[in-house]
């Protein structure tokens, strides 16, 4: 069994896209040994400055795979190389 895959989501309050990106991640998420983690921007000023008007963000294992839109065909290639 192969190790956690972290996906984060870097979200924030109001924002469309982000529950667009989430509803995607949702759905895939019950086919791979991963786990959601959900990241507010607003609460850590750092994150809110750098990452501002640039979410969501999907982060796979810390890496940057989406911004903006996540694509479920792409992030299940993405994710089938991790396992």
């Amino acid at each position: 069994m192969p190790d956690t895959i972290v996906i984060e989501i870097l979200t924030k309050q109001d924002c469309c896209l982000c529950d667009d990106v989430k509803v995607i991640v949702q759905r895939v998420l019950p086919d791979y040994p991963a786990q959601l983690v959900m990241t507010d921007i607003e609460s850590d000023p750092k994150l809110f400055e750098e990452f501002k008007e640039k979410i969501p963000v999907v982060r796979i294992n810390g890496v940057e795979s989406f911004i903006y839109k996540a694509h479920e065909t792409t992030l299940r290639h993405k994710l089938d190389k991790l396992v």
